[in-house]
């Protein structure tokens, strides 16, 4: 007994679930391929030891970068409670101070903990302070294009929408109340509202 509607079709697969699965294992068999490389030219003690060294290394790194950035939120909530005390912003140099790409020192440091050389001299290349702001103002760049480049409607748009400020700089907090929204609950049989309108 055939109805004649057709079966809903199966949503198009996206590009990065297809091509980070394959990214990550062709990473893994890259990064055995090169310990087993290193292993037979020097030796197993050698690969040993800079696996270890690497994961202190890397320790180190993230322990130093995690109290970095403890220092810096506290110093920014000084700021604050100060701002909030005299009636005036903090000056554009003390919020670039704070500005130094700690997430890039620790995923430079979490590179280095995660066993492998590929790994490894990411890390360390990380580790680099012209890398770290080279990477930090391309992905503020990438950022900004892609919420400038947002449709209307999108989760981006709303996103942009929130950060309008008044010209005194405060936030304007706001709700939005629909008024064609239905009264009382929904019953069982009535179908759901779109999202979007």
């Amino acid at each position: 007994m055939t109805t004649g509607a057709t079966p809903p079709l199966a949503p198009k697969r996206s590009r990065a679930r297809t091509l980070v699965p394959l990214a990550v294992a062709a990473w893994l068999v890259l990064e055995i391929w090169l310990l087993t490389v290193v292993a037979n030219a020097t030796g197993a003690l050698t690969v040993l030891a800079l696996l270890i060294g690497g994961a202190v290394l890397g320790a180190t790194v993230v322990k130093r970068a995690g109290r970095r950035a403890f220092r810096n939120l506290t110093t920014t909530f000084q700021q604050a409670q100060a701002a909030a005390q005299t009636g005036q912003a903090p000056s554009p140099d003390e919020r670039a101070g704070a500005e130094d790409r700690n997430g890039f020192l620790m995923l430079g440091g979490l590179l280095l903990m995660i066993p492998g050389l590929v790994s490894d001299a990411a890390g360390l290349l990380l580790l680099i302070p012209q890398v770290r702001s080279f990477l930090g103002r391309y992905a503020e760049k990438a950022v900004e294009r892609r919420m400038t480049a947002a449709p209307p409607g999108s989760l981006q748009d709303a996103f942009q929408q929130a950060r309008i400020h008044r010209p005194d700089g405060k936030v304007v907090q706001g709700e939005v109340v629909r008024e064609d929204a239905g009264q009382g609950p929904r019953r069982a049989e009535e179908p759901r509202p779109p999202l979007l309108p």
